[in-house]
């Protein structure tokens, strides 16, 4: 087995006895943290659908690659604001001082949406389809929270072609079974959101049901274990026409590696955006975006590791699209998804 093969299954086996996270990663989930809290179904204004592809560890052999569509839309939502914050008023920054003064809570209304993703790492490929509802309210004049919770499948899929090496012993449990072998289980998680012109603070966990996934007569697998996202940002002003969004997440699976992600994006208007990130213990990003109309948007993400796997590896690259679906008040960037 060569040097990358071997880095690999031992991350692939810290994560399977549930010591490491299970659930992919996202550089760009400040761009859709619907991803990681279901409480965001139906926060804007329109039919939020956001495409993502993400390839990791670009050169490693069997290196994840994940893939996922989000779609997600309000009920009942009746935000008629004809200022700043729902136009972009000719000559001024749709995010500029008026952003402030005009911001009001949304009134009380329900967010429906669902959301596929598929996560390819080694022998193992995970996919799951789940159905999201939430509801906001007002907290007061200028503060939204929304609880939600979201509900579906997961299958993994052991690919056993892929499982054997040169010595293959056909008595070996984890070698012996050539054919591929599926599991489904349950998948349910759940969030709060609260948010406001100038700050978002959000709790949610995944996989919260947790359970044993095995593949050969309980010999061969692993426990699905609950992951807990932490998250919170503020937005301020640099100048009239930029934005800055610092923002922070941590993501708790196991009491011995808590993981923490620090983020920095700045937005000129709704027009373009640039932004950092730094993962702790792991590595750095760099990203950038931009807004087309009133019609869809696009950013991209490159992440720089600082383990070994930077020996082996040429980093990794992450794409998303996004499309706003009846986005009948004119929003060119999402109001309350920064």
């Amino acid at each position: 087995m060569n040097r990358s093969l071997l880095i690999l299954s031992l991350l692939i086996t810290g994560s399977l006895h549930g010591v490491a996270q299970q659930r992919p990663h996202y550089t760009q989930y400040i761009l859709n943290n619907y991803i990681l809290n279901p409480a965001l179904s139906g926060i804007e204004n329109y039919t939020d659908v956001k495409i993502s592809g993400r390839d990791q560890w670009v050169g490693l052999d069997g290196a994840p690659r994940t893939m996922y569509l989000t779609v997600h839309m309000p009920i009942g939502k009746k935000d008629y604001k004809t200022s700043a914050t729902s136009y972009n008023i000719p000559g001024e920054n749709p995010r500029g001082t008026n952003y402030w003064s005009n911001y009001t809570a949304s009134e009380p209304h329900h967010g429906i949406g669902f959301s596929v993703m598929n996560d390819k790492t080694g022998l193992y490929n995970r996919f799951s389809a789940n159905v999201s509802y939430a509801y906001h309210l007002g907290l007061s004049a200028r503060t939204n929270i929304a609880a939600g919770f979201a509900a579906g499948i997961q299958s993994i899929n052991r690919d056993g072609t892929k499982s054997t090496f040169n010595n293959n012993d056909p008595t070996d449990p984890a070698q012996g079974n050539t054919s591929d072998i599926y599991r489904v289980r349950p998948d349910l998680s759940a969030g709060i959101w609260i948010y406001a012109a100038d700050y978002f603070v959000g709790l949610s966990a995944q996989q919260v049901i947790p359970q044993k996934v095995s593949f050969t007569d309980d010999t061969l697998g692993f426990k699905i274990v609950p992951h807990l996202f932490a998250t919170g940002g503020l937005r301020f002003l640099l100048s009239e026409d930029v934005n800055a969004i610092p923002s922070v997440m941590v993501k708790y699976v196991s009491p011995l590696d808590p993981q923490f992600d620090v983020n920095l994006k700045l937005q000129y208007q709704d027009l373009f955006w640039v932004g950092g990130s730094y993962r702790f213990k792991d590595g750095y990003a760099a990203m950038l975006g931009l807004n087309v109309a009133n019609s869809f948007n696009i950013g991209y993400a490159y992440d720089f590791t600082r383990t070994a796997l930077n020996t082996v590896s040429r980093g990794t690259h992450e794409i998303i699209i996004g499309f706003l679906i009846g986005n009948r008040y004119g929003d060119t960037c999402p109001r309350n998804v920064w």
